[in-house]
């Protein structure tokens, strides 16, 4: 089973909503995890928000901080703009997302950032799960 691991600064916005994106698309068939290299106290309520718009429950998620096991643990490393801080190790395969922070923002500015990080998990999915697609 592919094991995906989502990290962004605070685990509170971009890896929150990639993470329940791939549970929610992916099911048994894909280890998921989500971390921060500075995990903020709780997630992002505006990412709540427009998670709970398209039916996916955020509420209970609580950040957690960037561990090397969860690094060693996964096949696939997705950085959202965490930088020098997302430890490197040879063998995993590393995606870096390019996606804004909704840090601070409303869910009028959560809405397009939560829509382009679905259409990048079903993208994943089919790399991922091939005979799926």
């Amino acid at each position: 089973m592919p094991s995906v691991l989502f990290v962004c600064v605070h685990n509170a916005g971009r890896s929150q909503m990639a993470a329940a994106f791939l549970t929610h698309l992916g099911g048994d068939r894909v280890e998921v995890r989500s971390a921060g290299s500075a995990p903020a106290d709780t997630v992002n309520p505006a990412v709540v928000e427009a998670m709970a718009e398209v039916g996916i429950d955020l509420s209970a998620q609580i950040p957690k901080v960037l561990t090397t096991g969860s690094v060693q643990a996964s096949d696939v490393v997705v950085t959202m703009g965490c930088g020098a801080a997302c430890p490197a190790f040879p063998g995993k395969k590393y995606l870096d997302w390019k996606l804004d922070d909704p840090a601070g923002q409303g869910v009028e500015a959560v809405r397009p950032i939560r829509d382009e990080i679905e259409a990048r998990i079903h993208g994943l999915l089919a790399e991922l799960l091939p005979s799926d697609a």
